[in-house]
């Protein structure tokens, strides 16, 4: 059996051995109160059938979840034969996803942040050498194995690096060196990814893997609440790629914990936990790729939008108000203040203030709705936030409102927008369990019958929150 190596090594740490028992009966067991069963929150619909299917669901993701870490583990032990990369006996590390509740676009205005790590992973399989160079296949790019010596590496923002994916390694050496950490340590390593392009934050996942691994082949490393990892994994992006990004991704990606929601404050700069009110198999988080292919949040309407709210903080400093963001306008009678000035003369700019100003509002009844577990709730405040991202930040694309709009239409979707940075990417819902596969026969029929040139490309998945960072060790 290709994989039975490492379960004999008992290395398997995501395993569990109820998977072997068949599904209906396990399904029986719960629903009988066989002890030690998971206790659930009734929900919406209670016939045996309904509840059956429900936990039918929640155990096939879990053994495919299994099922594509195993795969993703032998394609990188095989592309490693295959290029002559030495990984064997080295490490796992599997950095996940990111799935943001609120405030979107907040980041760089100063707002708070919350969202959780979803399990779509980016897998890396390392191990140091002695030849002084860092050498590093990536699956997802096969082209050839990125090869350069550490302290060697093209300028920042060079044309060399701008259409390939070795500026994310460059990037991550340039800014660890320049930090003051050790980078002469090479290594082998091969890489594969399944996160959807777009929306989920997969440059930064791939960032914050490059970083640790690089810090743990030189024998380095940072506390878990050393901030300086999000910062550095920001610069990388920032000052040597040229990408406008905040640092919400990082976060959300880096300290993502399971079962908890994420909350970042940017005024303490700390991050908390809020833990949800209900188990995580009791709804589903899809995100709905459209097939399309963002190239970058420099080349989008996320620039833009970076570079007019700063135009306008700018502005409203020169007028007398003492904002450092536009996150910082919180008070109603400012907000109507500001809106019946500037309404007229810069309206492109008050709508952009419009949608952050209701969505932070709306922030503290997403976290409190979280945290009793109400998601229903927090479906319907994700919509509204959907809505405020479309027509007052207007931020979103064509095809990214076409699966908005189809997700809509499912009963038992209670909630659905853009995802990320804007324009092309994914869509998010949030939805009952019974709902997931008339969400996946909507998109089958509606979407790829209106965008019949994405039919191959575009998908559902269906995630669920889980840790942000782990390493997995005997798998190599």
């Amino acid at each position: 059996m290709a994989f039975g190596g490492a379960f004999r090594r008992g290395a398997w740490r995501h395993w569990r051995g109820a998977r072997s028992v068949p599904r209906l009966a396990v399904a029986a067991g719960v629903l009988a109160g066989v002890p030690g069963a998971m206790e659930r929150r009734p929900l919406k619909f209670e016939t045996l059938e309904e509840r059956v299917r429900v936990l039918e669901t929640k155990l096939r993701a879990m053994e495919l979840n299994d099922l594509e870490e195993m795969r993703a583990i032998e394609t990188i032990k095989m592309a490693a034969k295959q290029h002559g990369l030495d990984i064997a006996g080295g490490t796992v590390r599997r950095t996940s996803s990111r799935f943001c509740l609120g405030v979107e676009h907040g980041d760089y205005n100063g707002t708070g942040l919350f969202g959780v790590g979803t399990d779509r992973f980016i897998w890396m399989g390392y191990k140091a050498n002695d030849s002084g160079r860092i050498r590093i296949f990536s699956q997802n790019f096969p082209d050839s194995v990125v090869e350069f010596r550490p302290g060697q590496v093209p300028a920042p923002r060079s044309a060399s690096i701008s259409e390939t994916w070795a500026r994310f390694p460059y990037g991550v050496e340039h800014v660890l060196r320049s930090s003051g950490f050790d980078t002469s340590r090479g290594f082998d390593a091969v890489l594969m990814g399944n996160i959807p392009g777009g929306g989920m934050s997969r440059s930064a996942s791939l960032v914050i893997n490059l970083m640790l691994t690089m810090l743990d082949v030189n024998q380095s490393s940072l506390p878990g609440e050393d901030f300086r990892i999000v910062k550095m994994a920001q610069q990388v992006e920032n000052d040597y790629i040229g990408t406008p990004c905040d640092n919400l991704d990082q976060i959300m990606i880096y300290y993502a914990r399971h079962g908890m929601g994420t909350r970042y404050d940017p005024k303490t700069k700390k991050v908390s936990y809020v833990p949800l009110g209900i188990d995580t198999n009791e709804f589903r988080i899809a995100a709905l790729d459209t097939g399309t292919v963002r190239h970058g949040l420099e080349k989008t309407t996320y620039a833009v939008r970076v570079k007019e709210c700063r135009e306008f903080v700018a502005l409203l400093q020169k007028s007398g108000y003492k904002v450092q963001n536009l996150g910082d306008i919180k008070d109603r009678k400012m907000y109507d203040e500001i809106m019946a000035k500037y309404r007229k003369s810069h309206a492109n700019l008050c709508e952009r203030l419009e949608y952050l100003f209701f969505a932070q509002e709306r922030f503290e009844a997403m976290v409190k709705a979280w945290r009793e577990g109400n998601i229903e709730k927090v479906g319907a405040i994700f919509r509204r936030d959907g809505i405020g991202l479309r027509d007052e930040y207007q931020i979103s694309g064509p095809e990214l409102e076409a699966m908005v709009n189809i997700a809509r239409t499912i009963p038992g979707v209670v909630g659905e927008r853009m995802l990320g940075g804007g324009d092309k990417g994914a869509s998010g819902a949030i939805l009952l369990p019974y709902a997931e596969q008339s969400l996946r026969n909507a998109v089958d029929t509606g979407y790829k019958r209106s965008y019949p040139q994405l039919a191959d490309k575009c998908a559902v998945h269906v995630v669920r929150a889980c840790k942000g960072v782990e390493v997995l060790e005997g798998l190599l």
